[in-house]
């Protein structure tokens, strides 16, 4: 667990859910409860133009804030994590949306949370991020980060993606099927949970390898890795996409190869400091009680 607090808590800097412009009234309400305790809202210039205010360059409110919000769902936190990530600002959820494993503050507890972040009663967590690279035959480099997962798929349903899969320069595996998941402890609970890959603490520094409808008579299971390895993957035979994240995608053709490690620095998140992940798990996930 990480000791780290804010320097200082005057400035809130808030994106929204896109494509949602209903949900103004709440983003003034709650805006309002952040006013009250003596904090300052500002909010993303696209935000604001979907619910008609005045707003700042993404890049201009992450550099004012001391902190970052996103009110919507996890899709939401998870774009506002990767696209501040620059910026090293503690990021925290109000879940406007469903399911809610990273957006955890929920509006009823807005007015709590706020008192207790005045008070210094929450934690700031580091979790893994993955840095990659996209290198393609020619030489040519795109790089990203990742905070959940990259996935290599293929293009469209009738193809098998073939996978070739290194760790540290050394070949260990060919994946046949639909795909595979590399995925951080924090993406442990969406695709890769979906896809049969375990659960896994969020704090631990590890990637998660999980096939995706393997095509192979042979047993392929999920593999955990330390995350000071680095992953080479490459398609030998047949063009591959390479989609981050879910949000962004990259087309690998034979030759090309994305290389997998994990990033110096950790995405920060803000959490209610009596928050416990395997509450969460036990909620989201419906388990059963102790009787």
């Amino acid at each position: 667990m990480s000791n780290q607090k804010l320097a200082q808590i005057k400035t809130a800097g808030f994106i929204l859910k896109p494509n949602a412009p209903e949900i103004k009234p709440l983003y003034e309400k709650i805006k309002a409860q952040f006013e009250v305790k003596g904090i300052a809202v500002i909010i993303d210039e696209h935000s604001a133009e979907m619910i008609g205010v005045e707003g700042l360059p993404f890049e201009k409110m992450c550099e004012k804030a001391d902190f970052l919000v996103s009110l919507g769902g996890d899709g939401t936190l998870l774009s506002l994590v990767r696209r501040s990530y620059g910026f090293h600002k503690p990021v925290v959820g109000i879940n406007a949306g469903t399911l809610g494993f990273l957006a955890d503050i929920t509006i009823e507890d807005v007015d709590n949370f706020l008192e207790q972040l005045l008070e210094s009663e929450y934690r700031i967590d580091d979790r893994m991020m993955i840095e990659g690279c996209v290198k393609t035959k020619e030489g040519k480099e795109q790089k990203f980060f990742a905070f959940n997962d990259v996935v290599i798929t293929r293009p469209i349903i009738s193809k098998m993606a073939k996978i070739n899969a290194s760790i540290d320069g050394e070949w260990f595996n060919t994946y046949r099927g639909d795909g595979l998941i590399i995925s951080t402890p924090t993406g442990s609970t969406a695709y890769n949970l979906a896809a049969g890959g375990p659960m896994m603490y969020p704090l631990t520094q590890a990637f998660i390898l999980t096939p995706v409808l393997a095509h192979s008579l042979s047993n392929q299971r999920p593999l955990v890795v330390p995350a000071d390895f680095t992953i080479e993957l490459s398609s030998p035979e047949e063009k591959v996409i390479a989609v981050i994240d879910g949000q962004d995608d990259y087309e690998m053709h034979p030759g090309d190869v994305l290389t997998i490690q994990g990033a110096k620095i950790g995405a920060k998140l803000l959490h209610r400091k009596e928050r416990n992940y395997f509450s969460v798990l036990r909620e989201k996930l419906s388990w059963g009680d102790k009787s």
